[in-house]
């Protein structure tokens, strides 16, 4: 299987499935001498794990990291960082009354047409379970943009049709303090306690439902981005979309900034020193050209409603024949509020990486 690796210099691997004995990550052309915060890594992932709350699936997991190479007296040495994060609380039986039937808006049937096989226990590859992997490597990426003054942070600013107010940001640590007070990771207060009834509300009905996150990148240095394929907005847009239950992506202005004239959306440039230019308006979302221009970077990323479901639904079995299906086990109701740190931790892979190969754009 193809399509496991992302990045070019700071490049990762993920492999594991859901119901395996574990999942991990390879990250390669990570530089040397990074001061590696383990805390800060397992903080990472336990944002992201199950069990938190009673609006997230009950699946009992401790994601407990384990850095195999790369690392040596807490600083990377510039070889492949080897990360392993074991599964412990599988119950495949959960999966059983699926082994010959497809469950709608699933990779099931994708799957088995494609490779004449697949892992019918939580969909293997195709499990969001993989997505701990990534907020590992993430949370390296996180730390080697630090040294450079760079913040990731999101939060949940929608869920269904209840759409939380714009934030202002004054600083990435209060920002996700703010956020962490509630567990739907909705930096608004108000709004939060809105989501969450609405989610227990669909949760108890058998019912899912999405949501979106924003995201916003600071400090971010201006000319990140490599014209004309791998424009920082399309690989931020590739990475969002890899995630399990994206359905779609905006920067700046996004759709809404179809509808505007070029008089009203075109971002004014203010007096300042050269390479510290910013702008009256931000509708470009911080890039221009595919290129960083200094302004925070803005986006959005929509989830769908998980597609498991504790309803009967029809569907159709191996041999084409109609059959039925009901989700069992445990599932996520709503993925955004464990999908926040999976939205840095892509971002920060991608801007991690476009830093690396910002160094080489000139000579010195």
């Amino acid at each position: 299987m193809a399509g496991n690796s992302f990045g070019q210099l700071f490049r990762i691997t993920t492999f594991g499935e859901s119901h395996g004995e574990a999942i991990g990550v390879i990250i390669d052309g990570c530089p040397a001498q990074l001061d590696i915060d383990l805390e800060f890594i397992q903080s990472e992932l336990d944002k992201r794990r199950p069990g938190q709350s009673k609006i997230t699936t009950q699946r009992k997991e401790s994601d407990t990291v384990q850095i195999l190479s790369g690392v040596f007296e807490g600083k990377t040495t510039g070889t492949p960082i080897a990360m392993i994060i074991p599964n412990e609380d599988q119950r495949s039986k959960d999966y059983s009354h699926n082994v010959d039937v497809y469950r709608p808006s699933h990779a099931d049937y994708t799957y088995q047409t494609k490779y004449g096989h697949r892992d019918h226990r939580g969909g293997g590859r195709s499990s969001a379970r993989e997505t701990a992997a990534r907020v590992a490597a993430g949370a390296i990426a996180k730390l080697l943009l630090k040294t450079q003054g760079v913040d990731v942070v999101a939060h949940v600013s929608s869920v269904g049709r209840i759409n939380a107010p714009n934030v202002e940001i004054s600083s990435a640590e209060e920002f996700i303090e703010e956020r962490e007070k509630n567990i739907v990771r909705c930096a608004d207060p108000a709004t939060a306690e809105e989501m969450i009834a609405h989610i227990d509300a669909v949760r108890k009905s058998g019912d899912t439902v999405g949501g979106k996150i924003t995201c916003y990148i600071r400090n971010c240095p201006v000319g990140l981005g490599e014209p004309v394929f791998d424009k920082l907005h399309a690989d931020l847009g590739k990475a969002m979309l890899s995630i399990n239950a994206v359905h779609g992506f905006e920067y700046g202005s996004g759709f809404e900034g179809s509808e505007m004239n070029g008089s009203e959306h075109n971002d004014i440039f203010l007096p300042g020193t050269p390479g510290e230019v910013k702008t009256r308006t931000n509708f470009s979302g911080g890039i221009q050209g595919g290129i960083s221009n200094g302004m925070p970077i803005e986006f959005k990323v929509a989830f769908k409603p998980v597609a498991t479901i504790m309803q009967a639904q029809p569907t159709i079995d191996s041999r084409g024949n109609e059959s039925e299906i009901s989700g069992k086990g445990r599932h996520d109701p709503c993925v955004v509020p464990r999908a926040v740190v999976i939205v840095e931790a892509m971002a920060a892979l991608v801007i991690a990486d476009h830093w690396l190969r910002n160094r080489n754009a000139v000579l010195s």
